[in-house]
């Protein structure tokens, strides 16, 4: 099995701390799946401990790419491996390191701002539901949802506006009136979600590398986290950058029990990533996969 590494410069939020611009440098192995998905979730397991740091894409007096793969919240880990993934796919048997950063930083601009452009602060995609809705057009990944018992249900998404004072790029006039747009078009669109007390019924249709979105309870906010689907032992966990265990980590509950053990959560939405190389599932599986995954 090929285990790539990648070296890439490090673009440093404020939040992550001046300390770290020195080290312009880190190290990440890309380890590949017979799917995007799984090379996404295999790469994601070698950044198990990695901290979880929020707000590391805030800071900065115009919008760019961050990239940084020392620290995490839920949807940059997610954003990362993923991009991380396509890249080892599109890229040849044999590549530069240059050539990989240059794939790579395409990948995650793709992934995290609309239409795959940076066009200022709400070009980027805020909201996990605008970021699963452009990502869907993009051909990257499907919601599955719908397919494997989910409920449809509209929710009016207003948060990002109610709460200014956590987004100070919103002071701007112009960015505001936009994101009041963004959030008007995002509430007339019905969605479909597992509502918590269902999961156990839909779970058996979860696949290993699959996105599983956590729907908020609270009002205006559409969801809270984000995560990779992981079958262990026959029970369904979640690979993530974790809050409140502050790192990437494997969740200690399955699925089902993380979702009934928190009130914040109403439910679940899952998006499958798609494959577009066609001998990829060709590849062979390493006899160092876990037994238990499905």
């Amino acid at each position: 099995m090929k285990i790539h590494l990648l070296w890439l410069g490090l673009l440093v939020s404020p939040v992550a701390g001046l300390a770290q611009a020195a080290d312009d440098l880190r190290q990440i192995m890309i380890v590949p799946g017979r799917t995007t998905a799984e090379t996404a979730i295999r790469t994601g397991e070698t950044l198990i401990g990695k901290p979880y740091v929020p707000h590391t894409l805030e800071g900065n007096s115009t919008e760019q790419l961050v990239v940084n793969v020392q620290q995490f919240d839920c949807a940059t880990f997610i954003e990362t491996t993923l991009a991380l993934a396509l890249s080892e796919q599109e890229l040849p048997e044999r590549y530069s390191a240059s050539q990989l950063e240059t794939t790579f930083k395409k990948y995650l601009t793709k992934l995290r701002y609309r239409h795959g452009r940076i066009d200022g602060y709400v070009s980027r995609l805020h909201y996990l539901s605008d970021w699963l809705r452009d990502n869907e057009r993009k051909g990257i990944v499907q919601e599955v949802t719908r397919d494997i018992g989910g409920i449809q249900v509209q929710k009016d998404i207003n948060y990002m506006t109610e709460f200014v004072q956590h987004y100070p790029a919103l002071s701007d006039p112009t960015n505001y009136k936009q994101m009041v747009s963004i959030q008007s078009d995002l509430s007339q669109q019905p969605f479909y979600l597992i509502p918590r007390k269902a999961i156990k019924a839909a779970e058996s249709k979860i696949k290993e590398g699959d996105i599983l979105m956590f729907t908020a309870a609270k009002p205006g906010l559409d969801m809270r986290h984000v995560g990779y689907a992981t079958w262990r032992n026959g029970k369904l966990y979640l690979l993530h950058a974790s809050s409140d265990n502050h790192r990437v980590t494997i969740s200690r509950q399955p699925i089902a029990d993380y979702l009934a053990n928190n009130r914040n959560l109403s439910g679940l939405r899952v998006a499958r990533v798609r494959d577009t190389n066609p001998h990829m599932s060709q590849r062979v599986e390493p006899a160092s996969n876990l037994s238990a995954q499905r």
